[in-house]
Parts: structure tokens; C-alpha cells; sequence
């Protein structure tokens, strides 16, 4: 926690849609050591600063060379992240940076190397490990009552998610639908095994063909110790779509099995023995409270927390790194089905 006699620290917004609202509620309601201060960009930025009682900055350049900004947030399209990014740690700005961190692994190991010049912390929103489901199964892996993690086979489909999906994410410079949400999966891989990837075979594509960005990627990914994990992401499965996929991660281990809901139960199946629910996340309120639902600003909170309270006690150890592998594995599967090979990292 925050030492009492330790000054607040200011952050900034960069960017003021979805995720923009989205930081600017959780840092008011739900953390502590710190204050919003300004938000800057985009055509909503003058309404959130009026909301919020904040600064609204002209542009990115006037949010950085302010002093009373410790912390920046960035939450514009992923084309931006990188160059924002390396801006706000040439200024001297604490990150947290909205997934992905880049849309290159070239533009993270900028933002990295700018950020260990100045020691200043970046942290990047991989929201999904503070779901309630998502954590204990990092706890019962981490535990090893169930022995080593054999595969691990990870999904997350959205029904005629493409046609729900923000115009700016079907702009080519922003990628695709798999560095932009697959992003997810790929991190947790990495996450729930402390393994790297070594190896990255994908098949990325789109079902229909009058969209200029992916819809549905398919991955293979082989691990340091040569475990295997595959991937399923798509936005463009037919309605309903399919029970417990909204995100799911089902976990083979040498005795035992998990399956976790991340929106819904985890369930784990010991030496053989029934299943058994041993968490169960919270509903986030959609059609009532929106998506600035408190349930759904937890996940967020808790992110905002770590590294608020990380840089009040000076440690700059974020997940900038866990960002940065996870944009080249995405990367690396784009390259791959493109060359139709599997790709060495």
C-alpha cells in the first residue's frame, strides 16, 4: 500500500472513448494514491474533463509538459500506442499503456528502452488475469498439486463480434482483431506457465474478405521446455456463437484438468476424481450498468493499483516486458501465415 505521507501521483488520459472513460472512472472511484489530472485527444476529451472536474489538453505535446503529471494512460487506437508511448517516457511519464502495447515488437523495445533510461515504470492492461476465475487457476498451477502444465488450449469468440467492433479496429494500421483481443490469449500462455515461446505457427484470416483485417486466427505455440498450446480467437462465429468460448482457457496437467470461464465458473477435476466449481466471477451488468459497471473496473483498479503503488514504493518491474513478448508472438503468427511456416523466436 501507499505510504500516508506519500504525495499523490497525477496522471493524464490519452484518449477519451471507451477505454479513456473507462480509466477515468476506475482511477476516481476505485484506487488510492493517486489524482486525475488532464485528459488530452480525441473529440470526447472536452466532455470527460467536464465530468471529472480535469484539465482538457489541446494535445498530447501540452498533457506531457505539464509537471504535476507523474502517470500517463494511454487509450487510443493501437496504431498510436507506440508513438505515444515512447513520447510520454521521453517526458519523464510513468506508463500503463491499453493492450497491445505496439503493433510491433520494434516500437515496444523503444518504449522499454526509453522507460529503463529514465527508471520509469510501464505497465500494460492485460485486464484478464485479475478475473476472479483467471487468478485462481494461476494460483492451482503455481501450486503444482496438479504437477507440470501438459497443454493448454485457450479461446475467445465473439458471435458476429465484426460487426459490433469500433470502425478504427477494422483500419488496417490498427492490425487485427488478433493483436487487438487475441492479444489476451497469448499473453495468458505466457502468464500461467512462466514459459517463453519459442515457436509460432498461425493461420490469421478473415471469413469474409470485405473486411481488410483479420477475424479469426488459429495458433500453435511450442514452449522453452516444448509444450504445446494452441489458440482460437475469432469475431466472426455466427450467433449465438458457442456455450463457455467468450474467453476460456481449459489446462491439461499430470493430475488433473482445469477449465476456467473467464466471465463465468472454474472448474478443476483432480486425479481422476468429479468436477468441481471453485470460483465463479462476478456478471458485469451490460444491459443495466454499462460498462462502467464496478465489476468490470475491478479488473482495471486492481491494474491501476499495482503500479500506482509499485511506483510510490520505486519499483519499476511492470509488465512492459509481458507486453512487448506478446506483440511479437502476434507478430510472429502473422508472419506465419503469411509464409505458411512456423516461425522461430
Amino acid at each position: 500500500m501507499v505510504a500516508q505521507d506519500s504525495p499523490p501521483l497525477g496522471i493524464g488520459i490519452v484518449g477519451a472513448g471507451f477505454m479513456g472513460q473507462t480509466y477515468a472512472r476506475t482511477i476516481v472511484t476505485q484506487t488510492t494514491g493517486a489524482t486525475l489530472k488532464a485528459v488530452a485527444v480525441g473529440s470526447r476529451a472536452g466532455e470527460l474533463a467536464k465530468e471529472y472536474g480535469i484539465d482538457c489538453e489541446d494535445s498530447l505535446e501540452a498533457l506531457l509538459a505539464r509537471d504535476d503529471i507523474d502517470l500517463v494512460c494511454i487509450a487510443t487506437p493501437h496504431a498510436l500506442h507506440g508513438p505515444q508511448g515512447l513520447a510520454a517516457a521521453k517526458a519523464g511519464k510513468h506508463l500503463l499503456i491499453d493492450k497491445p502495447m505496439a503493433c510491433s515488437a520494434a516500437e515496444c523495445d523503444a518504449i522499454l528502452a526509453a522507460c529503463t533510461a529514465s527508471n520509469l515504470r510501464c505497465d500494460i492492461t492485460y485486464t484478464q488475469r485479475d478475473r476472479v476465475c483467471n487468478t485462481e487457476m494461476k494460483r492451482i498451477i503455481d501450486s503444482g498439486t496438479l504437477g507440470k502444465v501438459r497443454h493448454i488450449h485457450n479461446v475467445q469468440v465473439v458471435p458476429d463480434g465484426m460487426k459490433s467492433t469500433p470502425a478504427w479496429q477494422l483500419e488496417k494500421e490498427n492490425v487485427g482483431i488478433l493483436m487487438g483481443h487475441g492479444i489476451h490469449n497469448i499473453d495468458q500462455v505466457r502468464w500461467l506457465t512462466g514459459l517463453e515461446v519459442t515457436q509460432v505457427f498461425g493461420k490469421v484470416r478473415a471469413f469474409d474478405d470485405a473486411y481488410a483485417v483479420d477475424s479469426t486466427a488459429d495458433l500453435i505455440l511450442t514452449l522453452e521446455d516444448g509444450t504445446v498450446c494452441t489458440i482460437f480467437c475469432s469475431f466472426e462465429v455466427p450467433a449465438p456463437g458457442i456455450p463457455r468460448t467468450g474467453g476460456a482457457t481449459q489446462v491439461t496437467l499430470e493430475k488433473g484438468l482445469i477449465d476456467a470461464d473467464w466471465y463465468g465458473e472454474l472448474r478443476v477435476a483432480e486425479a481422476g476424481a468429479d468436477w468441481q466449481v471453485v470460483a465463479q466471477q462476478e456478471k458485469i451488468d451490460w444491459a443495466g450498468k454499462g460498462f462502467l459497471d464496478p465489476v468490470r473496473l475491478s479488473t482495471y483498479a486492481k491494474a491501476l493499483q499495482r503500479l500506482i503503488d509499485g511506483v510510490h514504493r520505486g519499483d519499476m518491474q511492470g509488465t512492459g516486458w509481458d507486453g512487448r513478448q506478446a506483440v511479437a508472438i502476434a507478430e510472429a503468427a502473422y508472419a506465419s501465415s503469411r509464409s505458411g511456416t512456423e516461425i522461430t523466436l
